[in-house]
């Protein structure tokens, strides 16, 4: 007995299969290198293949159980291959081609076209070019002569929404309607859910109520703004700017009785026009509320309560441009945006003329989302979204972009 056979391994039979759908059985000693494995199958399969000593290198097996790639200089056994077992001999697909020298210059070529100009390039380019200046601070007041403008139009479109309504042969039933909308006062509505997740971790309601409107209703940014303030003398203080209970509670009996004042019986100019100074009464009464966290901000900068407060009204709440006009020379004032806008101008004229302005000036939610931007700019968002309210004040805005840059 040859001493080879005496201490060979096991025989496996393994089944293999090519991807062109051949298939046949190898026996093989389970001390055999896969990279034996692999020449014996293509001898097998692709008859005078290995005369190319790369072909062996250009194929691999794979275990088809494992999907596992099979080394070359590992053996059988060490692949833990059992027998039975199913290969896959497959060839392996061809690197992709070195590029040429011609087509990594393009490359790079192009590559440079497309980079971004650096400072001196940039100066070139511009060195015969006139200087100018722009000044940023041209570009705001831009932006604050818009916000005003615009609030002059809303003031006078309250006056003609009024008017309108009172014409309305239901025009008491709109007044309560409307008068209804305007005593909805967002800002005093508290987030009940939030509000008890404080109180149940042991914040004083009073002051949980605080955290939640200086934080817009943020469980965890009110968490943090009480635990930051837990030690401050002032944490109970009420907010600045923020209308007194009695206050509220007058303007609510003022409301009532404003409600109570016309009566549908009354007819005549008498009536429309107890009616139009009804809607006056209510416009002056409301005060315009500044955001809490913008005064105490300018405040802590040295600035008095009222004149924050006056900054915020002309810059619609916006605390950078309010604290630029404190330190300049506040205009507009705010008794400018009392005034309304001139109602003989081209752009109030085009602004009636729409038909889409006219159709809203007669709904009630209209004459509400007026007061109510000027009460508080930050909730122009709210009606620019509203579906009724909304197409008003793109054809208002509108309009007004289009006259502004003839």
């Amino acid at each position: 007995v040859q001493e080879e056979k005496i201490f060979a391994g096991k025989v496996l039979r393994l089944h293999v299969c090519t991807m062109e759908g051949a298939e046949w059985l190898e026996e093989v000693p389970e001390d055999t290198t896969v990279e034996k494995l692999k020449e014996r199958c293509l001898k097998h399969c692709v008859p005078g293949s290995l005369e190319d000593p790369k072909t062996v290198t250009h194929h691999k097996l794979i275990h088809a159980t494992s999907e596992k790639v099979l080394t070359d200089t590992k053996t059988v056994l060490e692949e833990n291959i059992q027998d039975r077992d199913v290969l896959l001999l497959i060839k392996k697909r061809a690197p992709p081609p070195l590029p040429k020298m011609a087509d990594v210059s393009a490359e790079e070529k192009r590559k440079q076209e497309q980079k971004a100009p650096d400072k001196e390039a940039i100066l070139k380019a511009t060195a015969n070019l006139p200087s100018r200046s722009s000044d940023r601070s041209v570009a705001q007041h831009s932006m604050r002569d818009f916000q005003t403008e615009l609030r002059k139009i809303l003031v006078s479109l309250i006056e003609v929404a009024q008017k309108l309504l009172a014409l309305n042969p239901d025009a008491v039933e709109l007044f309560k309607k409307a008068n209804a909308m305007l005593d909805e006062d967002e800002e005093d509505r508290v987030d009940e859910i939030a509000l008890r997740q404080l109180t149940e971790m042991g914040f004083p309601e009073s002051r949980a109520v605080k955290a939640l409107r200086l934080n817009h209703m943020s469980v965890t940014q009110a968490m943090e703004w009480l635990i930051e303030h837990a030690d401050d003398p002032a944490v109970d203080a009420p907010l600045p700017g923020q209308i007194p209970a009695e206050a509220t509670a007058e303007g609510a009996a003022s409301s009532a009785e404003a409600t109570a004042g016309p009566s549908s019986e009354e007819g005549g100019e008498e009536a429309k026009d107890e009616l139009t100074e009804i809607f006056k009464k209510i416009r002056r009464k409301r005060e315009f509320r500044a955001d809490p966290r913008a005064v105490i901000a300018l405040m802590e900068m040295g600035f008095d309560e009222k004149e924050v407060v006056d900054a915020l009204r002309v810059n619609n709440n916006q605390q950078n441009a309010a604290c630029e006009w404190l330190l300049g020379d506040r205009k507009p004032s705010p008794e400018d945006l009392d005034k309304g806008i001139d109602t003989n101008s081209p752009l109030f004229q085009a602004i009636l003329e729409n038909p889409v302005v006219q159709l809203g000036l007669t709904n009630p939610k209209t004459l509400l989302a007026f007061e109510d931007m000027l009460e508080n700019p930050l909730n122009s968002t709210q009606w620019m979204n509203d579906p009724e309210t909304g197409p008003v004040m793109l054809q208002i805005s509108r309009i007004f972009q289009t006259l502004n840059r003839t």
